[in-house]
């Protein structure tokens, strides 16, 4: 099965609200690097543009030539969109999950027409906002909106730390992108962990602090 606008549809039609922003982060399980979130309203009342966004998969089933493609594909059709990031040591500060919700609360906050109704991949809520919304496990495969919005997150998040890579070149983050393979753990096991480590992590914070 492939994400559609069926979840967005039904609740344009049972609420009659068509700013429905689908919201995913990438980021959340690495060990280094920030945590990356995306908001994305599709057009919903336009099919011709809604057509343009033929292809639009959960990032993680897409290529990353493809993603590449994809995510301009999202920006130049999407109704409005918003990627916020939130950096390792806010990560280290106030953990994970809230560094997660602090990032896709500052995406919405960027739209434009603002959301009236979320759809938040995993079981994530932001009982900050007083936007209705809804959790959807595995929502990047269901909902083209989320869908868009992984794979805005997983690109900039990607990019990020392929720049960075040129300033900590014995880790590999080009390659692994801040996640613990095999190559990243012996880095840190030789080189210890730089300032874009998440410190708080295992393994990072028994055996390399």
């Amino acid at each position: 099965m492939t994400p559609n606008i069926a979840l967005e549809n039904r609740i344009l039609s049972e609420t009659g609200l068509a700013y429905v922003a689908g919201l995913d982060e990438a980021g959340r399980g690495a060990l280094a690097g920030p945590v990356v979130a995306a908001a994305v309203i599709l057009p919903l009342n336009d099919p011709h543009r809604l057509e343009a966004l033929q292809g639009v998969n959960d990032s993680k089933q897409l290529s990353a030539k493809k993603r590449e493609r994809l995510y301009t594909c999202v920006l130049q059709h999407a109704l409005a969109f918003g990627i916020a990031a939130v950096p390792a040591p806010v990560v280290d500060e106030i953990g994970i999950i809230p560094a997660t919700k602090r990032a896709m609360v500052t995406a919405v906050s960027q739209l434009t027409p603002a959301a009236e109704y979320l759809l938040i991949d995993g079981r994530i809520r932001l009982k900050t906002l007083p936007t209705p919304q809804q959790s959807i496990i595995r929502g990047d495969g269901k909902s083209l909106s989320i869908a868009a919005a992984s794979i805005l997150a997983k690109v900039t998040r990607d990019r990020h730390m392929i720049e960075v890579d040129v300033e900590f070149p014995h880790y590999g983050f080009a390659r692994h992108k801040g996640y613990g393979t095999a190559q990243h753990l012996a880095a840190l096991a030789r080189y210890g962990p730089c300032p874009l480590h998440r410190h708080s992590f295992s393994p990072i914070r028994r055996p390399f602090l």
